[in-house]
């Protein structure tokens, strides 16, 4: 199993990003691949994924940014916005599944790059994932 160890946590990659693009591929470890029976039934999942690139300790370090790369010219905290810079590089997207392929998945909308770490995938239930008329901030 390929695991990051951080005192008594342990994080255990189950899968990875082979191919991104519109029609993003991920191969699923193959000691995880029983873990996707079902998966076909439905059509979005919840990806959560380790951002590899900003593992390292400036961008961990990192607590206020300025949005959208940049381009909002306010201070904001990293947990009130999405900046791949934070004390836990941990991503999260919700993708649309095309195809299983055995332990390989087929999604579309997946904003990972190729060779990131995915940490787990959680099936996108409407009743459970969306909220109506959740507020969120004018800049967003």
């Amino acid at each position: 199993m390929r695991a990051m160890e951080g005192g008594t946590a342990r994080l255990v990659f189950v899968g990875v990003v082979e191919k991104a693009g519109d029609e993003a591929i991920m191969k699923i470890h193959p000691e995880f691949c029983e873990a996707l029976k079902g998966i076909e039934e439905y059509s979005h999942l919840i990806i959560l994924y380790w951002m590899h690139l900003r593992d390292n300790e400036r961008d961990r370090r990192t607590l206020l940014v300025h949005p959208k790369k940049g381009t909002i010219p306010i201070l904001t905290g990293v947990f009130a916005c999405r900046s791949p810079s934070r004390p836990n590089p941990i991503g999260l997207c919700i993708v649309e599944l095309l195809k299983r392929d055995e332990c390989t998945l087929t999604v579309k909308g997946l904003d990972a790059i190729e060779d990131t770490p995915i940490i787990d995938i959680k099936p996108y239930i409407p009743k459970l994932d969306s909220i109506p008329n959740a507020q969120t901030p004018k800049w967003t």
